[in-house]
């Protein structure tokens, strides 16, 4: 479990190390460009239940904690996902990864494949 911390005096939520590579692209993508967002997830059993929210700020501390060494390959579909909840009133909140889309070489992509590159009548 990786660690993200924010603000003066810091507060910090613990976020599983695949899910907060995730983040971390999206928020600083946002910050980078001086936009300010809300941030929300829910809290775990041993946090005592709920839901809480933040305001992101490109002024405010911000830092990243990993767990694990390995950087993980991040999953477009996601990222994309993650970038529309951050533009919605509500903003960004953590949501299940999509399934990653089919390799190449699989029956289901091929069909697809074959079913797109025949003209229809």
């Amino acid at each position: 479990m990786g660690k993200f911390i924010y603000g003066t005096p810091a507060m910090s939520v613990e976020i599983d190390d695949r899910t907060l590579a995730h983040l971390k692209v999206v928020i600083i993508a946002k910050l980078r460009r001086g936009e300010s967002f809300t941030f929300s997830w829910e809290k775990s059993p041993e946090s005592g239940s709920g839901r809480s929210s933040i305001w992101l700020n490109p002024a405010v501390p911000l830092q990243f904690e990993f767990a694990g060494s390995q950087e993980p390959h991040l999953n477009r579909a996601w990222l994309e996902q993650l970038v529309g909840l951050s533009n919605t009133p509500a903003g960004l909140r953590i949501v299940a990864e999509p399934a990653a889309p089919a390799a190449p070489g699989d029956a289901e992509s091929r069909q697809l494949h074959q079913r797109n590159s025949h003209p229809r009548p």
